[in-house]
């Protein structure tokens, strides 16, 4: 998608104006129009074919992956963005585990930011409010209203408030490490 490196302008929620160098405003509201309506058409079809538990209002990028081994053992919750690169896991072949096997399922909140390339791994909860860092590695559970980061995931940031598709509003309070 070479024809998109013009970009200018804010670049958040559905209602942005971007402009391109070499295309008019009507052409650039047209393919954000399509493109929104790709993004609902692949929601609907992950909840209808699949049978995944997905607000309708989730944001899922085209290059984020869901999980369709165990697809019934996923549930997103309302306004929650999922960027590219993200893995959402429900199952571990390499021992024979599904989700529903050992701790349900893997339950992704309301309101959350779910981050570039961030790997949740199975059976895993994270709460409303709660966003994960760019590159996280989820392997226990997230408690709402909370900030994680880093390999595995770890809570760097509690108290958070976020508002529709993980939009950080409020930043809460750091923790403390205990290694100081």
């Amino acid at each position: 998608m070479e024809f998109l490196t013009g970009l200018r302008g804010p670049v958040l929620g559905e209602d942005l104006i971007v402009r391109y160098r070499f295309l008019p405003n009507g052409t650039v509201r047209l393919l954000q129009r399509l493109r929104n309506r790709l993004l609902r058409l692949r929601t609907w079809s992950f909840r209808t074919f699949y049978g995944m538990d997905l607000s309708p209002d989730v944001r899922v990028s085209f290059k984020a992956r869901l999980d369709k081994t165990n697809p019934r053992a996923l549930t997103i919750g309302s306004q929650t963005y999922v960027a590219f690169a993200a893995i959402i896991l429900t199952h571990d072949f390499s021992t024979a585990r599904f989700a529903t096997d050992f701790d349900g399922r893997t339950t992704i909140g309301a309101h959350c930011f779910i981050g570039a390339g961030s790997i949740i791994l199975p059976g895993v909860t994270v709460g409303d409010h709660s966003v994960v860092g760019a590159g996280a590695v989820v392997s226990s559970d997230v408690p709402a209203c909370s900030l994680v980061m880093g390999n595995p995931a770890r809570v760097v940031r509690t108290g958070i408030m976020t508002q529709g598709h993980g939009v950080i509003i409020d930043r809460g309070q750091p923790v403390r490490s205990d290694a100081a």
